[in-house]
């Protein structure tokens, strides 16, 4: 048997990763009848079939994952090599284009990118701030920025950042007018600055104590899609605000607004920067991701 060239291997991984011939192609840059016939070759030469085709779908056989499966190390393995020789080229550049929401670009602006520039200079970072949690790949991104338990199961990610509480907060003018909520149920007598979110609906603030878990919608005169905004209505007096915990730091420092319900406050979730595991990670984007893990350790 003829050995299966790198290229038509790593097309495979890309094909069982993506479960379409087109979304793969438009990873690989090839067309998706190209793809299918490499695969089809791919078949011939190893005797085996390795994917199941509809008209709508591919997934792998059971030799397809047993592939798979022993293929994704070794080529990340490979990745990992040809990166280290990198290093004798001289300094790393490119561009990596980042997608994230706002409150986590400025996470990286303030804690990554300082590094980045220091440490490679001669690496772009394009980073968009998005807030609806989009197809990374599709849209041209090399990494996303996400809350870990929102990433999608077939990336890979990497811890970032502290994990962020959800928190409500008022100002003190606010809270002497009306008083504080001892319950999230108390919320229904109180102005409540409503969040719309990227795909249009409003947000439920969520609550947690003891086990018991409560979703709220609340009442209020002001709606906004962003939470600095939000943070700052608050801080006017227009009512109460439900947002991360990052985002109404310095308010809560310097005395602008102040916490209520805090033993409601939900488990804090994690942020992650995700990638895709089946394309080879470029030099500038792995030159990003160890600046992100060496940040956390």
């Amino acid at each position: 048997m003829t050995r299966p060239s790198l290229t038509d291997l790593n097309a495979f991984v890309t094909v069982a990763t993506r479960r379409s011939f087109r979304r793969a192609a438009d990873d690989l840059g090839t067309a998706p009848s190209t793809l299918s016939h490499a695969m089809r070759a791919l078949e011939e030469r190893l005797g085996v079939r390795l994917l199941n085709r509809t008209t709508r779908s591919v997934s792998p056989t059971e030799a397809g994952f047993e592939l798979l499966n022993r293929l994704r190390p070794v080529l990340a393995a490979l990745d990992e090599a040809l990166d280290a020789v990198q290093a004798f080229r001289g300094n790393v550049t490119g561009t990596v284009r980042i997608n994230a929401p706002r409150l986590g670009a400025a996470l990286l602006v303030r804690d990554i990118l300082p590094i980045m520039s220091e440490r490679f200079p001669d690496v772009v970072i394009d980073l968009v701030v998005e807030g609806k949690l989009i197809d990374i790949v599709a849209a041209g991104f090399d990494a996303g920025m996400r809350l870990v338990d929102s990433i999608p199961k077939d990336m890979i990610a990497v811890p970032f950042a502290d994990a962020v509480s959800f928190v409500c907060v008022a100002s003190p003018a606010y809270l002497e007018s009306f008083g504080e909520a001892a319950t999230p149920d108390e919320l229904e007598r109180h102005r409540c600055i409503g969040h719309r979110v990227p795909n249009g609906k409003l947000y439920r603030w969520e609550f947690e104590r003891a086990g018991q878990m409560l979703t709220l919608d609340v009442n209020g005169s002001v709606i906004l899609d962003d939470e600095e905004l939000m943070v700052e209505a608050a801080i006017r007096g227009l009512g109460i605000a439900y947002v991360a915990s990052p985002a109404a730091e310095a308010a809560l420092t310097d005395g602008r607004l102040r916490r209520i319900l805090a033993v409601w406050t939900p488990a804090p979730e994690k942020i992650g920067i995700y990638y895709p595991g089946h394309r080879a990670v470029p030099p500038a984007l792995r030159a990003f991701l160890d600046v992100v893990k060496a940040a956390r350790s």
